[in-house]
C-alpha cells in the first residue's frame, strides 16, 4: 500500500511542499493529495495590487501540478482527526465531501484576517487576506468616483502596502492609514523617514496613534470618540489561523499556531508537520518566526526535508531559520528593504526606492515561477525504505 501524504492548503507553503515531495519521492510507494478550497494558485503577496485594480493572472492548481503526479482536491477542510489519521472536507467544484486518510499530514492552511471582536469590521470592512475579499474590494473601489475616501487600518507591511497601492492607483481617491502606533515603528530612523516621504509624495493622510473601535458604513469611530470619515474601510490590522488544529487536538501556542519541533514536526502527534503561517516555530534567534512568506519559504523547505528523510532512512537537514529584514511595497516603483540583526531589530542600513521596487517584483516573480514549475529540473526519486511513524491513537503528546 502506498504512503498516503496529505497537504493542507495551496498556498505559497503548500503548493511548494506538495511540488518538492512529489520531486523527491517515487510515485511507486507514495501517494501525494493537495486539499485547496479554491481551483486556482493564489499570489498572497500581490492581492493588494489586485485589490487596487492591477491586473493579475490567474494559475489554475490543475495546470500547476500537472504531470507531477500530486492529486488536487478542490475542497474545504472542515475538520482533522490525528488519532484516526482523516481529514474532513466538504463538497467543492465537482468534487464529493467525505473523509481523507493521511499516514503524512502537513499542514499549511495560512492565515485568515482578524477583526479582533472590532463591531463592525465583518459587516462594513473589506481585507486584502485572500482571493475572494480582494476582489470585492476592488469591485468597490472600481465605483467609487474621484473624491472617495479609503481609510486603511493597520500599520503593519500589509496595511502601509495596501494604502501606498491603492493611492497611486487612484491618485482621484482620498487615501489615509490609521494605525495604533507609528506605521513602520519598527523601521530604522533613515527608512521611517523614506516611508514618511512616500506617504506624502502619494497623498497618504497617516492617522499615527489612533485605535479604531468600530467601524461604520462611511465611517471609522476611534478611542478618542473621534470619527475618520471612510466610504471604504480596508481592514489590515492582524491575521488569525484557523481554528481546525487546536479543535483537533493538536498541541498549539496561544495564537492558535501548531507548536513544532525543530523539523517542522508537532509535538503532539509526530505524523503531523507543519509550515507556513499555521506554524510556531522558533527561529534560530530563539524567537518565534513572524508570519511572512520568508518564514513560509524556511518552515516549507525544513518540513518537506524532514519527511522525506524520514521516509527515505535519510539524515534529516537542518534549514536555517533566520529572518533577514521586511520588504515592503510604495506603490509599483518603490519600496524599502529593511535588514535585522539577530535579535530581529532593524540596522542603521536600508535599501529604498526603484532598485528595492525591482528587488522585490523580481522576488515575487521568482515566488510564483518556482510553484508554477514543480516538476522542472525533476531529480531522481528515492524510494521509501523506513515508515513514517504511526497515527497517535492515544491522543497523549509524543515524545521528540
Amino acid at each position: 500500500m502506498k504512503h498516503r501524504i496529505v497537504v493542507l492548503g495551496a498556498g505559497y507553503a503548500g503548493a511548494y511542499a506538495a511540488g518538492n515531495l512529489a520531486r523527491r519521492l517515487s510515485p511507486a510507494d507514495t501517494e501525494i493529495t493537495v486539499v485547496n478550497a479554491a481551483p486556482d494558485f493564489v499570489e498572497r503577496m500581490r492581492l493588494h495590487q489586485l485589490a487596487s485594480g492591477r491586473d493579475r493572472s490567474v494559475r489554475s492548481l490543475a495546470d500547476v501540478f500537472a504531470g507531477s503526479g500530486v492529486r488536487l482536491r478542490v475542497a474545504r477542510v472542515t475538520g482533522v482527526d490525528p488519532v484516526r489519521g482523516t481529514v474532513s472536507v466538504t463538497p467543492g467544484p465537482g468534487t464529493d465531501g467525505g473523509e481523507l486518510a493521511y499516514d503524512t499530514l502537513l499542514y499549511a492552511l495560512g492565515s485568515s484576517v482578524d477583526h479582533h471582536g472590532v463591531p463592525g469590521v465583518a459587516e462594513y470592512a473589506y481585507d486584502v487576506a485572500g482571493r475572494d475579499p480582494a476582489l470585492r474590494l476592488r469591485e468597490r473601489l472600481a465605483s467609487l468616483g474621484a473624491g472617495g475616501t479609503v481609510l486603511v487600518v493597520g500599520g503593519g507591511l500589509t496595511g502601509i502596502e495596501t494604502a501606498t497601492e491603492i493611492a497611486e492607483a487612484r491618485p482621484d481617491l482620498s487615501v489615509a492609514l490609521a494605525a495604533r502606533g507609528e506605521p513602520g515603528a519598527w523601521l530604522s530612523p533613515k527608512a521611517r523617514h523614506h516611508l514618511r516621504r512616500a506617504f506624502d509624495r502619494l497623498g497618504v493622510t497617516v492617522h499615527a496613534h489612533t485605535e479604531v473601535t468600530a467601524v461604520e458604513p462611511n465611517r471609522a469611530v476611534t478611542a478618542g470618540g473621534s470619527t475618520v470619515p471612510a466610504d471604504v474601510t480596508v481592514w489590515t490590522a492582524g491575521f488569525a489561523v484557523h481554528p481546525i488544529a487546536a479543535a483537533a487536538g493538536l498541541a498549539v501556542a496561544e495564537s492558535g499556531r501548531i507548536l513544532v519541533d525543530r523539523t517542522m514536526r508537532s509535538v503532539s502527534h509526530p505524523n503531523v508537520y507543519a509550515a507556513g503561517d499555521s506554524v510556531h516555530a522558533i527561529g534560530d534567534n530563539g524567537r518565534p518566526l513572524p508570519m511572512s512568506c520568508a518564514s513560509a519559504g524556511f518552515t516549507t523547505m525544513q518540513a518537506s526535508a524532514a519527511i522525506i528523510a524520514r521516509l527515505t532512512g535519510g539524515e534529516v537537514p537542518t534549514v536555517g531559520l533566520k529572518y533577514h529584514g521586511n520588504h515592503i511595497s510604495l506603490g509599483r516603483r518603490d519600496a524599502v528593504f529593511q535588514t535585522v540583526d539577530g535579535d530581529a531589530r532593524s540596522k542603521d542600513w536600508y535599501l529604498g526606492g526603484r532598485t528595492a521596487a525591482r528587488i522585490k517584483a523580481g522576488i515575487l516573480a521568482g515566488a510564483g515561477w518556482n510553484i508554477a514549475h514543480p516538476v522542472l529540473g525533476m531529480p531522481r526519486r528515492k524510494r521509501l525504505t523506513a515508515p513514517a511513524p504511526a497515527p497517535d491513537r492515544t491522543g497523549v503528546r509524543a515524545t521528540v
